[in-house]
């Protein structure tokens, strides 16, 4: 069989948008951007740079775990700085605060030495592979055209989060989580700071 003949090769798959409120539980991934800036304390090339805004952000990919949607992709930037201002700072910190507690299985409002402790993290490199759970949304693209992203991330206290986590309802599951982080934090770890942003 020649490899140039394609009679066999399977028909391309086209995928309708996943419907806009869709909760699934998604694997993080960062595509590096080589870009540093050590007195923030980006380092490791984790971060992207916009030649056209200088907006520096990491470029994300989030693949469904599971359920219909299974290894479908989804793409979005967390943003990092803007020339705009620091709305996009701070909107980044909150999305990346909801996705230690999701992935961390840390109640929102538990303030905790232990939950604090999970919330910080020593590079962004420790976001990537993280799996957590997420609501999609759809938004256009730079070409006016309709696609997938994430909305917001489900968190501990949302009814759904222990079956889309697989976790055993009714149970506490932040303790032992937390309790393991602090216990092993480094004392960079337990720093101030180091939080990346989400922004578009």
């Amino acid at each position: 069989m020649s490899f140039f003949d394609f009679n066999d090769a399977e028909q391309q798959q086209g995928f309708e948008l996943i419907p806009a409120g869709t909760l699934a539980r998604v694997c993080l991934r960062i595509k590096p951007g080589g870009y540093d800036d050590p007195s923030q304390g980006w380092t490791g090339g984790w971060a992207t740079r916009s030649a056209q805004t200088d907006a520096v952000y990491l470029a994300c990919e989030a693949v469904i775990l599971d359920g219909p949607h299974a290894r479908r992709k989804l793409w979005w930037n967390i943003g990092l700085s803007s020339p705009k201002g620091p709305t996009w700072t701070q909107m980044g910190r909150t999305f990346m605060r909801a996705v230690l507690n999701s992935a961390r299985h840390i109640h929102p409002g538990d303030t905790s030495p232990q939950a604090q402790a999970a919330r910080r993290i020593q590079g962004f490199g420790d976001l990537d592979g993280l799996e957590f759970a997420v609501r999609i949304g759809i938004e256009a693209n730079g070409r006016g055209e309709d696609k997938n992203t994430v909305t917001s991330v489900v968190e501990p206290d949302h009814r759904d989060y222990a079956a889309l986590m697989g976790l055993t309802p009714g149970v506490s599951q932040a303790a032992a989580p937390a309790a393991a982080l602090a216990q092993t934090a480094s004392p960079a770890t337990q720093a101030p700071g180091g939080k990346p942003a989400w922004a578009q």
